[in-house]
């Protein structure tokens, strides 16, 4: 589906309503300013010279005939202009106690103005004056008025309308902007709705998602199937006493399809999907957040049966603190209000919460139980099979060239997930396209697995010699070592090309197939690769870089591992790992706790950990000293061309081995050419005395 096609039901802006107000306001203004601009205004003493010279005959409608100056009282205009105005026949006239309203005829008198407008013809005109309210006044007034024989009349007096008309003016536009104040600042995060959920109603075009195009992990696709079959046929369980589900919990590691699959649940249901984040009820004031999940279970209500989902659920569901200090009562008491309304007193019948997250075991165990979230669903990182079935969804609208196989891809792509699958297709796409190419090729998948997993290439970034020489003996030995045990993923590429933040060259491995367990022995032999790079370096210049910086660190985490938490030590079959780290998240802690074992055994775990490295350098050493002819011309090869693929890498080190190739530790080899450290020494020492 187009996702310009694609609009989320929101409410509409008051825009149009203040676009039209201004409008309203604009005509009034306008209207007004014309009227008043029509209107004429006579002095006093004016007004009492035309009606001097005014009378009307019976009929109240023509003046009467030989009067001064045809009944016209002619006036010079103040002003630069010095315009001649003419009046006559004022009439229909309204006497107030100060003010005078009527209409006469109105001209300019031709050849006085300068601009040459409002000449010609009488036209009628309103006109007022003021006076005061004397008596007098009011008696010569009412004299002429009479002998003038013209229609008039005393105004009435002062009506509701004239006497509050302004007031309940003044008051309605106050009360018109207070009342539009208040919805522009009750739209979405304004501070007038904080207690309401910000949950958004997804259409079913919206929506767009079916059970069809989410693939690799068709085992949670099974898994979910039955909550679409309860929404659409709730009698079919119900008859025989069977409950709708509370809630369903969807883990896995980022990027698997937890959100797509949640949408295809809504898709296929056919039902209505509020959609929200576990932030959306994060605030700083406190019961804002517990306000919100009651709103949002309100609307559910409404269009039930449906499905909320509410995606990073461990922003809103961690662990409630057992500190009385320190607490956030914030996100408890909106943690609380959930679990009230998903089972409590009065449980929403109909409705399902659907809850996905990548740190499961940071949430409130009141909340994982069943009655709650009654299914979880593990939304795992798919196998090869899985990861063909992402690629063909996502390269029906890429022109592939007829030698690409989609079977392959999904081999050499082990560990990524939809998200990451879906980045290679738009990688390899973009690569073709800048290349010129008219369909993507397999090469392309290759250099987009490589950019993905590295970063991308950096060929403008000059090394001088003796840097690019010692990056490729150490790249050389990686690619030497791991090619050399048995027991490793095969080497598909060296390359001395820097790629992504810091690294200076790479060797890129790919295992044959999906591996969930590793044995002790490839342990080591993965150790044995990792410090492979740093003792080349030693073995050619009798000195190191800094460049195996991120190599040990990996190795001491792995020999740490082998210690603490696989029980592959002397050590024993103890688990001595103190925090329990999250298995989705790389890098995350669920929180350290107090450490289980004492000084001295921590000491021992030291030893263990410095034991296994040790073990793993010598038997790098034994191996690089048996192969110095392939390190050195692999080493040369990649000087040269700087890239080695894996056929060009075995018929170097095929060519140049003194022999069949030795596991290391069978052969017998001399340490000499390696210089030895003080604790080296030390430890000789220690082992000779020992025996």
């Amino acid at each position: 589906m187009d996702d310009n096609s694609k609009r989320s039901s929101e409410p509409k802006s008051n825009s149009t309503v203040l676009f039209a107000l201004i409008v309203v306001a604009a005509l009034a203004v306008s209207l007004f300013l014309i009227l008043n601009q029509q209107k004429k205004t006579l002095d006093f003493s004016d007004f009492k010279q035309l009606l001097e010279i005014t009378t009307y005959d019976d009929t109240q409608e023509k003046l009467v005939s030989g009067l001064t100056n045809n009944g016209i009282l002619t006036i010079k205009e103040s002003g630069t202009n010095g315009r001649l105005l003419e009046y006559k026949e004022p009439n229909k006239m309204v006497v107030g106690a100060t003010t005078i309203r009527g209409y006469l005829k109105f001209r300019v008198v031709p050849g006085t103005n300068p601009q040459n407008t409002g000449e010609g013809k009488f036209e009628v005109r309103e006109f007022t004056c003021n006076k005061d309210d004397s008596e007098s006044t009011n008696a010569d007034l009412q004299a002429l008025l009479t002998k003038s024989n013209a229609n008039w009349n005393f105004a009435n007096g002062p009506s509701a309308w004239d006497r509050y008309g302004f007031f309940f003016i003044t008051m309605a536009v106050i009360i018109g902007l207070f009342y539009f104040m208040l919805r522009r600042l009750g739209g979405a995060g304004g501070p007038m709705q904080f207690g309401r959920s910000r949950g958004r109603l997804m259409a079913e075009d919206d929506l767009g998602v079916m059970f069809s195009d989410v693939a690799g992990i068709d085992e949670a696709v099974e898994e979910v199937k039955e909550v679409v079959d309860f929404l659409q046929k709730p009698e079919k369980y119900q008859k025989l006493g069977g409950k709708i589900p509370r809630g369903v919990l969807l883990v896995g590691p980022p990027g698997t399809g937890k959100t797509l699959l949640a949408k295809a649940i809504a898709g296929e249901a056919g039902v209505p999907f509020f959609s929200l984040s576990g932030s959306d009820f994060v605030e700083m004031f406190v019961g804002v957040g517990a306000a919100r999940v009651r709103d949002m279970f309100q609307q559910a209500e409404t269009k039930a049966p449906c499905i909320i989902f509410i995606d990073e659920l461990d922003a809103l569901g961690k662990t409630r603190s057992g500190n009385a200090v320190g607490g956030h009562d914030e996100r408890e008491q909106t943690l609380n209000a959930l679990l009230v309304e998903m089972d409590g007193f009065s449980s929403n019948s109909g409705v399902i919460v659907m809850g996905a997250t990548n740190r499961p075991e940071t949430l409130d165990q009141a909340l994982m139980r069943p009655g709650r979230f009654d299914r979880h669903v593990l939304v795992d990182r798919p196998d090869v099979m899985g990861r063909a079935a992402i690629l063909k969804v996502h390269v029906k609208n890429v022109k592939l060239d007829p030698d690409v196989d989609i079977q392959q891809i999904a081999a050499i792509s082990p560990g990524f997930g939809g998200a990451e699958l879906a980045n290679l297709v738009n990688e390899a796409a973009l690569l073709a396209a800048r290349g010129g190419c008219s369909t993507v090729q397999m090469q392309h998948f290759n250099e987009g697995v490589e950019r993905v997993t590295a970063g991308l290439e950096k060929k403008q970034r000059i090394m001088n010699a003796d840097e690019k020489q010692r990056v490729a003996y150490h790249e050389a030995g990686h690619a030497l070592v791991a090619y050399s045990l048995p027991n490793t993923d095969p080497v598909h590429k060296v390359s001395i090309i820097p790629r992504g933040l810091a690294a200076l060259g790479y060797t890129m491995q790919r295992p044959t197939d999906d591996r969930f367990l590793m044995t002790q022995s490839e342990l080591e032999s993965n150790l044995q690769v990792l410090v492979a790079g740093t003792l080349a370096e030693e073995l050619i210049y009798q000195d190191i870089s800094t460049g195996a910086s991120n190599d040990l660190e990996r190795a001491t985490d792995i020999a740490r591992s082998m210690v603490m938490q696989y029980g592959m030590s002397s050590m024993g079959r103890i688990n001595f790992k103190e925090d329990r780290s999250s298995p989705f998240l790389a890098g995350a802690s669920g929180g350290s706790g107090m450490r289980q074992y004492s000084e001295d055994t921590a000491k021992k775990i030291d030893s263990e950990v410095k034991r296994i490295i040790e073990q793993a350098i010598e038997a790098v050493r034994e191996t690089l000293l048996v192969r110095k002819q392939a390190l050195v011309a692999l080493t040369e090869r990649l000087i040269e061309v700087e890239s080695v693929d894996s056929t060009e890498l075995q018929e170097i080190i095929d060519e140049n081995s003194p022999g069949p190739l030795l596991v290391p530790g069978t052969d017998v080899a001399t340490r000499s050419d390696f210089p030895k450290s003080a604790a080296e020494e030390d430890d000789l020492d220690e082992r000779n005395a020992a025996q």
